[in-house]
């Protein structure tokens, strides 16, 4: 490889890295502008604190947890080390043709902190702040490279006779983060008021516009997301993902619009917002696999299946203020089904691999959760008092509104 070659592929690499780092602003606009205005800086603290433990914990342990080497891994489990540091005896090109080491790093660094960025908008507007921190630094720091590996790490999942495959982690990372948020949600319970004797009330967000610019800054991230994960700059591949990609967001949108508008008789723009969300993750799976019709249709379903999903979760009375859950655990599972449905792996054989990646990660995540959280919940609470829900969490948790000059309306 010319140095002009690699160069321009560790470009790609970092260029794709600062779109994956923006999609943490997305998520923050998003969550924020679905729920109310009193739990504002709340929102934004989590998703601002979410980042910061994200890179130090993999940067400590994360990395050399998902990315062991030979040397060191295991089907399950393995471990090179502690801390980031340019393998002895490595130089710039050796370690990889298309990028360095660092560059490795740093882009799938920016994936990690995604898994608790997930869980805080399923357990927005009642959950103590510090409960929160301690388990995205153990899932994020522990559970996520641990599954990661299992695929991207050389472990188990890719062993397989016909290997589990899951491009950019609609498993790997989308759905890791919703077992965790369906875990949260449900050991937390519903916010006060969200599910009373005379049926569901809707606890409206007190900002769509913000939403909206969210999930527009989401599908923007996305290109990196997906387009990165290609992990060289190779023009036909990368032009493809960018493609599936935005056909797939597009088609939730309809797929979500069209579902919602049978269902509820309106137009129902925060359906739409996560049909889109839906699409991309449903695509993420095999973004390099398919054709552009295939990642219409699996948009679209993801689309369809979202709004379905919601109004499930609420059935069973589980509060998810941003849909969350829906989004990213059903979503992913969806995506990462339609691998052995769709594209150039389709097929029986690929179907049961995926299965098996589903129900492997699956159970991890949600007994990791479960554990994590179930601890919690009986040693220190997870759950803010009535009184300070009511009030809501910005003055009690952290002694500031985020919007002083106007008259509270929750």
């Amino acid at each position: 490889m010319t140095q002009e070659l690699f160069t321009i592929n560790n470009l790609w690499m970092m260029v794709a890295t600062i779109l994956v780092f923006i999609m943490h602003l997305g998520f923050a606009s998003l969550e924020a502008g679905l729920t109310r205005a009193k739990n504002t800086v709340n929102i934004l603290f989590k998703n601002t604190i979410i980042p910061a433990i994200g890179l130090l914990t993999y940067a400590f342990i994360g990395f050399n947890l998902m990315y062991p080497g030979d040397e060191f891994a295991g089907s399950f489990f393995g471990l090179s080390g502690i801390g980031i540091s340019l393998p002895e005896g490595w130089n710039t090109f050796a370690y990889n043709e298309g990028y360095t080491f660092f560059t490795d790093f740093i882009f799938q660094a920016m994936f990690a902190a995604t898994a608790a960025t997930i869980v805080s908008g399923a357990v927005a507007e009642r959950i103590k702040l510090g409960p929160f921190i301690f388990f995205s630094i153990l899932y994020v720091g522990i559970c996520y490279p641990i599954v990661g590996m299992w695929k991207w790490g050389g472990g188990f999942l890719d062993s397989l006779d016909v290997p589990f495959y899951d491009f950019a982690g609609s498993t790997i990372v989308h759905s890791v983060g919703g077992w965790g948020a369906l875990v949260g949600a449900f050991l937390l319970g519903p916010r006060i008021g969200k599910y009373t004797e005379s049926g569901m009330r809707a606890i409206p967000g007190h900002n769509i516009p913000m939403a909206t610019i969210g999930v527009f800054l989401l599908w923007f991230g996305w290109f990196g997301f997906n387009g990165g994960s290609v992990l060289t700059a190779d023009p036909g591949t990368v032009s493809l993902v960018f493609v599936t990609t935005a056909i797939a967001g597009a088609s939730g949108a309809f797929g979500a619009l069209l579902t919602s508008y049978l269902k509820f008789k309106t137009y129902d723009i925060t359906m739409v917002l996560n049909g889109i969300l839906a699409g991309l993750v449903g695509i993420t799976a095999g973004a390099d696999l398919m054709g552009i019709g295939e990642a219409a249709i699996i948009g679209f379903i993801g689309g369809a299946i979202v709004v379905l999903a919601v109004v499930f979760f609420d059935k069973i009375k589980i509060d998810d203020p941003v849909g969350a859950i829906s989004v990213h655990l059903v979503g992913g599972i969806w995506g990462t089904l339609a691998v052995g449905l769709f594209g150039d792996l389709a097929g029986f054989q690929q179907v049961i691999s995926q299965l098996i990646g589903i129900a492997a990660v699956g159970a991890f995540c949600f007994l990791t959760s479960w554990l994590i959280f179930f601890s919690m919940k009986k040693s220190i609470g997870i759950r803010v008092h009535e009184k300070e829900e009511l009030e809501g969490l910005d003055i009690n948790e952290h002694s500031m509104q985020a919007y002083p000059d106007f008259a509270p309306k929750d």
